[in-house]
């Protein structure tokens, strides 16, 4: 945290306020892990975002405005993934000259314990018959192309289990954690399960999509239809 803070005090003595989020912050950081900075400024050189090494330690920094971090979190809020909301409110704050730290600390974290909004019937099918059309590919598929289209596939299924129940989705290892966390908070194994899928050479895989799939409706491809907006 005093390396942290002493970066930002360096590299932007004229900060607003400071967060220090990520896997630092969570306790999950590995040997390789950053450290995930955020900088409020109250205008240029924000926004950006910058790479670099300070003190021993990678750095990834985001540095922004008030209008650039509602800008982000909006679209966060789109795509169901809340980054830039997890790593202001759920933070460290670092630096905080006005107030403006601990106000958007909770601002953001109230947002992300309120969750995403719910999926429309749109983006409901069209997860559904993304889905269904793995499957449809997986049932002859063998080695390499196996592996290509169960990688796909877990995440996918991942997602419909989470937006469809009003929880967060991710990509990466951000999907796999908030999978654990909806197992935890459900007394459920998909992340276990759906990754043993893809391993396995099995149907388990299918079995455990299937699963998430009957929840809304199965699988769909007769009568799917979806307009474009151009």
């Amino acid at each position: 945290m005093d390396l942290a803070r002493q970066l930002v005090l360096d590299l932007y003595p004229d900060a607003r306020a400071a967060w220090l989020g990520g896997s630092v912050v969570r306790g999950d950081a590995g040997p390789t892990s950053d450290l995930d900075i955020t900088v409020l400024l109250d205008g240029p050189p924000a926004p950006r975002r910058k790479s670099l090494e300070y003190a021993g330690w990678p750095v990834e920094l985001f540095v922004h405005t008030e209008k650039s971090l509602r800008y982000f979190a909006d679209k966060d809020q789109l795509r169901r993934q809340p980054t830039m909301m997890r790593l202001v409110g759920e933070s460290v704050v670092l630096l905080d000259t006005d107030g403006s730290g601990a106000r958007l600390k909770q601002e953001y974290l109230a947002e992300v314990a309120a969750g995403p909004k719910p999926l429309s019937t749109d983006e409901l099918d069209l997860l559904r018959y993304m889905i269904t059309n793995l499957l449809d590919d997986l049932s002859d598929a063998e080695g390499d192309v196996r592996l290509a289209i169960t990688s796909v596939l877990w995440q996918d299924a991942a997602r419909l289990l989470l937006t469809g129940a009003g929880h967060w989705s991710g990509t990466g290892k951000g999907l796999l954690r908030e999978l654990t966390t909806y197992d935890v908070a459900h007394g459920t194994d998909y992340a276990t399960v759906l990754l043993d899928g893809v391993r396995a050479s099995d149907d388990r895989l299918v079995v455990a999509v299937d699963r998430i799939l009957a929840a809304y409706g199965g699988r769909l491809f007769n009568g799917f239809e979806l307009a474009a907006e151009i």
